[in-house]
């Protein structure tokens, strides 16, 4: 760990806790360069911190993936009730959970490997916090060094026959009080492949993946902001339902 990095996390922190404004963007020079860096500062966050997830997603089918570590005090089963914080950010998730280890090895994990070590499949709602006062102008690497927004997991009951569900033609219904959304497909396609790489690249720091850690696999409906004392629930046919409500 670089000084530079774990100063940036604690200027993170500080403005994630509120204990200093939200930030228009890091300071320049604790700004991560490339992707190394921004991933050098996560570790720093987290190196008081057991995880007990990780997040993964691309945008696109053909494009590179992208991770943060879940803190395991921020897991949370379906129906929790939270504060309201400052963003309310939510998406609409499938995740899964390890059955047993995928440590970090030379040899890479295939796909069957990998899932042969996913033992359920959840319903879920990630919830979005920032450092930054307005992230999506925030630069991208510092995002990124920013956990992807992450501020918290909630999860439904699993299902153990996950890989009979046909992901790709599964339509999700995201409501915020009734207000619903909806949508077919994970915009990264095969939700697999971003767990393969998660297995083989983006856990490595950590030691790879542990049994008993969730691993969700990016937004089916993009970034929602929901209103204070909000009730949130996603809805996957033939997988089931997560809620989350906001205090007031």
């Amino acid at each position: 760990m670089t000084v530079s990095a774990a100063l940036a996390a604690a200027v993170l922190g500080a403005a994630r806790r509120g204990e200093t404004p939200p930030l228009a963007d890091l300071p320049p020079a604790l700004r991560p360069r490339d992707e190394a860096a921004a991933y050098a500062i996560q570790q720093a966050a987290m190196a008081d911190r057991p995880i007990g997830g990780w997040k993964v997603g691309a945008a696109g089918a053909d494009v590179p993936c992208q991770c943060a570590p879940l803190p395991e005090a921020g897991i949370a089963r379906s129906s929790a009730q939270l504060p309201q914080g400052r963003l309310r950010g939510v998406e609409a998730e499938v995740a899964f959970r390890l059955g047993r280890d995928l440590p970090a090895r030379d040899v890479p994990y295939t796909a069957a490997d990998v899932a042969d070590a996913l033992v359920t499949a959840h319903p879920a709602i990630e919830v979005l916090e920032s450092a930054f006062a307005e992230p999506d102008a925030a630069d991208k690497l510092s995002n990124l060094a920013d956990s992807l927004m992450h501020g918290g997991f909630i999860y439904g009951p699993g299902q153990a026959a996950w890989q009979a569900i046909d992901f790709r033609a599964t339509t999700v219904t995201q409501a915020i009080d009734g207000a619903t959304v909806s949508h077919t497909g994970n915009p990264a396609g095969d939700m697999l492949r971003l767990v393969v790489w998660l297995a083989n690249e983006g856990s490595r720091w950590a030691g790879g993946l542990q049994v008993g850690q969730f691993v969700t696999c990016g937004s089916w409906t993009g970034k929602t902001w929901a209103p204070v004392g909000a009730r949130v629930r996603v809805s996957f046919p033939g997988l089931g339902e997560a809620e989350v409500e906001f205090a007031a």
